[in-house]
């Protein structure tokens, strides 16, 4: 049995202390991993050589470049995953002092009319290899670039690379240099410190900009934050049950062999030869499981990180770290040798007579008081007797139902945010139709385009069957006076009331004059805005104010803090910056009309507008596998504490058959104990769930810009309550039935033998 507790507790603390340790400061990790810049900054070239920028070293650790550097706007053909403007650096190769590039996809640019693209690592299907667009130079020519592999900067320190000999073609009208800096780099005061030695001497006007990589930690975190305060609450459950678990298991184990204590005393064994005896015979088994537990921990949770951070770019090295190793290899084993060492040092202090006696003689006190109080009621023998064991070891039965708490909690916690995570993609596909719409681009990866207007297209979708309404949207970036970066609007027009749009709002109401825009909340959250204020922004070469009159949880495909605003029409549009949405009326065959519109035109790119979002299928996947596997280990707390009781029991078990108890009714007296504290942990542990649930969801919400509605966080009705009441006493039952069905097929003489 310790064996068996001390695998599954370790499991459960590598899981936990992998995920914690993977949550401390991940983007700080794969910057120094990657010997990522502290500042990327851009000289002109026409002021400063690159010799002048290779010799200012001042306070700085190590330098990387010059590396020419052009920045383009694509022509359409870039696909979703390049937009607006690109920046594009001549490099020899992804590796270096600094920046070192994880090239995770493909090969790196050798020849010309070749690039690699800045991604992070994601599924390989998502990013097609071959022409990447026609970027405008300053040939008369124009140049083809083929994507021949996706490598990830941690610093973002460009969009794509090309060779050097590409990028002379290309005519460069930057020089990039990278640095990381000795010293405090912690703020963006510290690093502009740094980088002002570095330009001191240099040209004026030489250096045209600088990013400090604080930037892109704090976009970054916007990713991150919202797996880490999911992967820190099931952290820290999972070693406080490993705790509890381990010091019931190993505390009852001794106790229950104080008469062999006892006969070992009688025999001669000194004090701290007896020990030393129960110290070596629960850390053998302790040191075994503790093995075997480490790597299946290590098995567990290199997935889970895997998918977690990898997607985010932090997940160069998604394994186990030494140090967590070490804790499951040396910590479990040094727990179970201290807290098998507090009832030792008991059993040091007992004379043989009085260790036999304690580990044989029925226990007086508050147990037999309560189980006489209880065989005075109306409930069956071995209900009552089953309740009664229950006061027999108070400390014991303390830690049980500590860990069945702990259980339910985590059981009612991940249920909580999987219905949050149901209803929240349910409230998001309620507007916006069944089918989404975009015509393919130039580049795309069919090679097939659409001829039609945005009209042709229109009329196309009206005509099918099985049509009801149909919403269109124009998104385009727009500057916005006061603001750094340039803001997401999409332009709508169609059955966009009658689609749902407006149930989405939060706040506000919905627009009605050209002036007036709906914001998402992540935008609202992102940029300090809030309803009712206005903003100005370029618009076709006009300042525009307009007014934001409402707050939306919806928002199109593609970046989250976007606008809505009324149609405009554009002159400069291609047919693929379009986006059609249809909802289809009743009984319509959701797949034969995809194959419709692929039919009428291959240009057309038809998708459901349902499925399963990429944070629902990570965060409810590694909720439900931490949930199962806590609970699988509370389970285990309560088999141990069965097996013990039975232990202690042994003669009481053998007097109660004797007189007459059946197999069934010793089953019914030993699981009526544990199932009683399992409704007792179920109720105690269902408002600690809900509570980390309230706190939890909100802190992940906040991290990713996003306003939930109250909604969406009112997951909890009475009959999902009584039912996580249920798992606590579903815990508890599975994990009493197997000691309690080997001492219901104790015979009478094998029970009574030794007496």
């Amino acid at each position: 049995m310790i064996g068996l507790v001390a695998l599954f507790c370790t499991a459960t603390v590598v899981v936990s202390l992998a995920l914690l340790d993977a949550m401390s400061a991940p983007f700080d990790r794969a910057l120094a991993q990657q010997r990522g810049a502290h500042a990327v900054a851009a000289f002109d070239p026409a002021k400063v050589t690159g010799a002048q920028l290779t010799a200012a070293r001042d306070g700085v650790e190590a330098a990387a470049g010059p590396f020419g550097q052009v920045m383009f706007e694509p022509d359409g053909g870039s696909g979703p995953v390049l937009r607006g403007p690109v920046t594009l650096v001549g490099r020899p190769g992804p590796g270096g002092d600094v920046d070192r590039l994880d090239l995770w996809r493909g090969r790196w640019a050798s020849a010309p009319g070749e690039v690699v693209l800045n991604a992070p690592p994601e599924d390989e299907t998502n990013f097609a290899m071959g022409p990447f667009s026609r970027i405008p130079s300053l040939t008369a020519d124009g140049t083809t670039l083929t994507v021949v592999g996706w490598a990830f900067s941690v610093g973002g320190s460009a969009d794509g690379w090309v060779t050097p000999e590409q990028m002379t073609a290309l005519r460069p009208t930057g020089t990039q240099m990278l640095y990381r800096f000795s010293g405090d780099v912690s703020t963006r005061e510290a690093v502009q410190q740094r980088l002002t030695g570095v330009t001191t001497g240099l040209p004026g006007g030489a250096l045209i900009a600088a990013q400090p990589y604080q930037v892109v930690k704090e976009e970054a975190a916007e990713g991150s934050g919202v797996y880490l305060p999911f992967l820190g609450t099931f952290g820290v459950l999972g070693l406080i049950i490993a705790v509890i678990i381990v010091a019931n298991v190993v505390s009852g184990a001794v106790i229950s062999g104080f008469r062999h204590i006892g006969m070992l005393k009688a025999l001669g064994f000194t004090p701290r030869q007896v020990v030393a005896v129960y110290l070596t015979m629960v850390t053998v088994p302790a040191t075994v499981g503790a093995i075997l537990g480490t790597a299946l921990g290590d098995l567990g949770a290199r997935p889970l990180l895997e998918d977690t951070f990898r997607g985010m770019g932090f997940g160069q090295d998604t394994g186990v770290p030494a140090w967590v190793w070490a804790a499951g290899l040396v910590g479990i084993p040094m727990l179970v040798l201290l807290t098998a060492l507090v009832p030792a040092s008991r059993a040091h202090r007992l004379s043989a007579a009085e260790a036999i006696s304690a580990g044989s003689a029925p226990r007086r006190g508050h147990g037999l008081r309560v189980q006489r109080a209880l065989g005075g009621t109306r409930l069956p023998r071995s209900v009552s007797l089953g309740l009664g064991h229950l006061f027999a070891r108070p400390a014991r039965t303390a830690l049980t139902m500590a860990s069945l708490l702990l259980g339910v909690t985590t059981v009612t916690f991940a249920t909580g945010l999987s219905d949050t995570l149901i209803r929240y993609s349910a409230l998001d596909a309620a507007a916006g139709g069944d089918v989404s719409i975009r015509p393919e681009p130039p580049d795309g990866p069919t090679g097939v385009t659409s001829s039609r207007t945005d009209k042709e297209v229109e009329a196309l979708l009206r005509g099918l069957p099985g049509t009801e309404r149909i919403g269109i949207a124009l998104s385009r970036p727009v500057s916005v006076l006061g603001q750094s970066e340039p803001v997401h609007v999409n332009f709508i027009r169609g059955d966009v009331a009658a689609m749902g749009y407006e149930d989405q709002l939060l706040e506000g109401r919905w627009t009605a004059a050209p002036d007036e825009m709906v914001a998402t909340s992540e935008l609202l959250n992102k940029r300090g805005l809030e309803v009712g204020d206005t903003i100005t922004m370029e618009l076709q070469g006009v300042r525009t104010t307009v007014t934001l009159v409402g707050e939306t949880l919806q928002n199109l495909p593609g970046p989250g803090d976007g606008l809505f605003a009324p149609w405009r029409e554009f002159d400069d549009m291609e047919p693929s910056d379009y986006f059609y949405q249809v909802d289809l009326a009743e009984g319509t065959d959701l797949e034969a009309y995809m194959r419709a519109i692929r039919a009428a035109d291959p240009g057309l790119s038809p998708w459901s507008r349902g499925g399963t979002s990429e944070l629902q299928v990570i965060v409810t996947g590694f909720s439900s596998v931490l949930a199962v596997l806590l609970a699988t280990v509370a389970a285990l707390g309560v088999l141990n504490t069965v097996a013990l009781n039975v232990l202690d029991r042994r003669r009481d078990l053998g007097m109660l058959k004797s007189i007459g108890m059946t197999p069934r009714q010793v089953i019914t007296m030993l699981v009526t104990s544990m199932a009683a504290l399992g409704v007792a942990g179920g109720l105690l542990g269902i408002p600690f769930g809900v509570a980390a649930h309230r706190l939890v969801v909100p802190l992940s919400a906040g991290a990713a810009k996003v306003t939930l509605p109250d909604s969406v966080l009112r997951v909890w009705d009475p009959v999902q309550l009584a039912l996580l009441v249920l798992s606590g006493v579903l815990i508890a039952v599975v994990g009493a039935l197997l000691p309690a069905r080997s001492a219901a097929r104790l015979t009478i003489a094998r029970v009574l033998h030794n007496e």
